[in-house]
């Protein structure tokens, strides 16, 4: 019996999918896996789905659509089935509707077991035997048949039946008479689920490869586990793939390698392009040569989704960007709650403490205000070296961390703050990525990422940190620090209303880290002043990242027959994001009906946030949302900020949306259908 048994039954089957749209099909699928008992939340569910499309589509090319999620409603691997004779818009990159879809369901904490079940079928998807077999099949229960692995393709070729009955995580290549004398690959491929298109790509190259009588091993960086490639398989490849929308990890093992860099759609439907560019690449440097070559992505490939690596310059900045802002964060969260607990406790003065290290009072409050500070100052001095050190790891990897880090150290100890970090972390990355592509003797190489790499990159930055630009960083910083004090009037205002569009635009995206990291950056150069103009900044930044989850969710009460069901459900979860600071909690809305949701976010933040500086509040602690209400300068004034923000927000999406003409006539809910009382955009 093959390992995907029991992923799909009869009843999971509709050879009749006639949707109106995406929605209409993704509610309809996933109404089966509730009648089955495969899915215990409906509206949940097809929330998490959701939240998944608006990552990027699911579409796949060839009429295939694979929707998918991990999601705590989910209570075992499932997938429902559906075929539509017009097909349903998965926008996919050869812009085909999709007629077969597959909607695989995973539970949050699936085991690997599980996994591979799925990875199993996703695998599955690129044998053109199978999905032919699937368009001609006749009853529910032959689909169920040939996707559970009971009954193999009539066409099917022995080599894809025998990948579906062992979906390793680490595939390996199919042979050729002539393998060992010929081009060897390895690859790499990863996405950010880690459920189908990880698996997809590495059949996708593998297919490509036997085509063209070339050996290739893939490494799947899955949810199913990862089987690291053989260090001899590595060091006998002639040249490296990697596909992937996450950060290739243990990027250095591959050092040296002419390398094709490219995202992980374009393995799934364009691998003969990429297998024939490798070889190219192998021609230009010569056969069996260690050269490294630059990443190449493949001519005229789609663009990666937002915030994954793609073949353009910028997209690749803003991941790297991103990679070190998010590993930054927490050290902001805890250094800064620390501190604005420790100023609750014992007041601004308590920055002056003498250290607690054998002055500590078990009984005095004084004392423990004195540690909180103190440890909170501590976890704000690795801000900016762990910014600087996960920049510079996402660009080349761990042999950039020591580069990273140090260069990091380096910016605050010459004042250059946050941007020293930024700069001291791209230069560390990309001096690295460099070095890591030497040519350099068999006899060092195993040396080079534990003992060269990380002598000579760290004193590089540091040389590029303390003579050449740590001190005009340093001034721009001090620049900067004085200017936020200073500000007053409309100039204050006007800032908070800028970064109120920032932080609603993207809910989280580049744009919204981009002002958050501006306010926590500004954050550390506020010294004790209790009115610094940095600290108006940061309560600016929380009230606007408030307010657009909170005016969806205020929205869907006041009108509710606006919004689908799945959408009202939503609003109920977003009152307690907003509330905590995580703007995040509007993306569902913003996914489902962009164009009239995120202008209403925009406006409410630029409102939120221009109140805010308006009326002087501030805030030391750079998260909590109200949990850290009374840390706020003037809260009753900041309150009314983020009810106004709030309020402006539901009336511009109930006004936008009102605009709109419903799909369907008017009538009583009682009688109408869930898909039949979602409103499609004029």
């Amino acid at each position: 019996m093959s390992d995907t048994s029991g992923l799909i039954t009869p009843a999971l089957v509709d050879l009749h999918l006639a949707p109106q749209d995406k929605s209409e099909a993704l509610r309809a699928l996933a109404q089966r896996l509730v009648a089955e008992g495969r899915v215990t939340d409906l509206d949940g569910f097809l929330a998490d789905v959701a939240a998944r499309e608006a990552q990027a589509p699911t579409g796949m090319g060839d009429g295939i659509g694979i929707p998918h999620c991990r999601s705590p409603h989910v209570t075992r691997p499932s997938v429902a089935f559906g075929r539509s004779a017009r097909g349903v818009d998965f926008d996919a990159p050869d812009g085909r509707p999709a007629d077969l879809i597959f909607m695989i369901a995973a539970p949050a904490g699936a085991d690997d077991a599980h996994l591979r079940i799925l990875a199993a079928l996703a695998g599955r998807l690129m044998d053109p035997a199978f999905t032919g077999a699937l368009r001609d099949a006749e009853s529910p229960g032959a689909v169920a048949a040939l996707v559970n692995g009971e009954e193999p393709p009539a066409a099917a070729a022995p080599e894809p039946a025998a990948v579906a009955e062992s979906p390793a995580p680490a595939t390996a290549a199919p042979e050729t008479a002539d393998a060992d004398a010929g081009l060897r690959l390895v690859a790499v491929t990863s996405c950010p689920t880690g459920i189908a298109h990880t698996y997809m790509a590495a059949k996708a190259l593998e297919l490509a490869a036997a085509r063209a009588g070339v050996r290739i091993q893939v490494e799947t960086q899955g949810s199913a586990g990862t089987t690291p490639l053989a260090p001899e398989v590595i060091a006998a490849a002639d040249a490296v793939i990697f596909a992937h929308d996450v950060e290739v990890r243990d990027r250095a093992r591959f050092a040296g390698k002419p390398t094709v860099d490219v995202g992980v759609k374009a393995a799934v439907n364009r691998a003969d392009d990429l297998i024939a560019q490798a070889a190219g690449l192998v021609t230009e440097t010569g056969s069996g040569a260690r050269a490294a070559a630059a990443p190449l992505a493949a001519p005229n490939a789609p663009s990666a989704p937002s915030g994954t690596t793609g073949e353009h310059w910028a997209q690749r900045l803003r991941k790297y960007l991103m990679t070190g802002v998010s590993y930054m964060i927490p050290f902001v969260a805890a250094g800064g709650l620390l501190i604005a607990l420790a100023f609750a406790i014992g007041g601004y003065r308590i920055a002056s403490a003498p250290s607690v290290l054998g002055h500590f009072d078990w009984t005095s409050s004084h004392s423990w205000a004195a540690m909180l500070f103190q440890t909170g100052k501590t976890s704000f001095g690795f801000l900016v070296p762990v910014l600087s050190g996960y920049i510079a790891w996402a660009i080349a990897d761990r042999a950039a961390l020591a580069a990273g880090i140090a260069g990091g150290a380096v910016s605050v100890a010459v004042g250059a703050g946050f941007l020293g970090g930024i700069v001291s972390g791209l230069a560390a990355g990309f001096l690295v990525l460099w070095m890591i592509r030497w040519n350099v003797p068999r006899a060092i190489r195993g040396i080079m990422p534990v003992v060269v790499i990380p002598l000579l990159s760290v004193a590089a930055v540091g040389f590029l940190m303390f003579v050449v630009v740590g001190s005009p960083i340093a001034s721009a910083m001090s620049g900067l620090t004085d200017w936020l004090n200073g500000l007053s009037g409309s100039n204050a205002i006007l800032l908070g209303v800028l970064l109120g569009a920032m932080m609603a635009f993207d809910m989280g995206g580049p744009l919204n880290k981009v002002a958050y990291t501006f306010a926590a950056g500004a954050l550390t150069a506020a010294g004790t002043t209790p009115d610094a103009g940095s600290l108006k900044v940061m309560a600016a930044v929380m009230a606007a990242g408030m307010t657009p989850p909170l005016g969806m969710a205020l929205a869907t009460v006041v009108r509710r027959r606006l919004f689908t069901p799945e959408e009202r459900e939503n609003g109920k979860a977003a009152w307690v994001l907003g509330a905590s600071f995580i703007t995040e909690g509007a993306i569902p809305f913003a996914a489902a009906d962009p164009l009239r949701v995120i202008p209403a976010n925009m406006v409410g933040s630029m409102t939120a946030g221009g109140l805010v500086m308006a009326f002087g509040s501030t805030l030391r602690a750079p998260h909590g949302g109200i949990w850290v209400l009374p840390l706020i300068g003037s809260p009753f004034l900041y309150l009314v900020a983020v009810v106004a923000g709030t309020v402006v927000t539901t009336g511009v999406v109930v006004v936008l949306k009102g605009m709109r003409r419903p799909a369907v006539p008017a009538a009583p809910d009682a009688v109408r259908s869930g898909a039949e009382q979602e409103l499609v955009g004029a």
